[in-house]
């Protein structure tokens, strides 16, 4: 009897992953078919190994895609390594976001130049570690300073046994 229970488990395995199989190669085939079917020439493709660039042609027979990466730099790959067809998405197009490292560095360095040229007016010196801030009171306004703390002297251990 227990016998018998077992085989029918590992048959259900066995239907149940080949179920699997199926569904996952139909979703394969499916998507495959939406692929070509937005693969025109004009559009923005990537590739499997992260080439992006602008269709150009097609060849069905002899599998070949010809893809402009930049003006004037025509690569030829097979059909089958393009990967995806790239939408323009929301944030694409603003004209917000930096177009290289290097303008990105450039940004960065001009907001980090105007947030010090605002700061400079009021600049307080950063307590480092092991400082206390102590705040003092004038008559004219509030000053910060910073007093080191002043760790009491270690006592020389006592050597018994000498």
């Amino acid at each position: 009897m227990p016998e018998d229970i077992f085989q029918y488990v590992l048959l259900g395995l066995l239907a149940f992953g080949i179920f699997f199989l199926f569904r996952s190669s139909r979703k394969n085939k499916q998507r495959q078919e939406e692929l070509k079917a937005q693969i025109v020439p004009g559009v923005e493709v990537m590739t499997n190994f992260g080439l992006f660039g602008t269709l150009l042609s097609v060849d069905e027979f002899s599998n070949v895609a010809e893809i402009e990466t930049s003006p004037g730099i025509v690569v030829r790959i097979h059909r089958q390594t393009i990967a995806k067809v790239v939408e323009p998405t929301d944030g694409e197009g603003t004209g917000d976001e930096p177009r290289s490292v290097e303008e990105a560095m450039e940004r960065a360095n001009r907001e980090y130049e105007a947030k010090n040229a605002t700061s400079d007016s009021a600049v307080e010196p950063e307590p480092e570690f092991g400082e206390r801030v102590v705040e003092t009171e004038t008559a004219s306004d509030v000053d910060t300073v910073v007093e080191p703390v002043k760790k009491p002297a270690r006592r020389p251990s006592k050597k018994t046994g000498e």
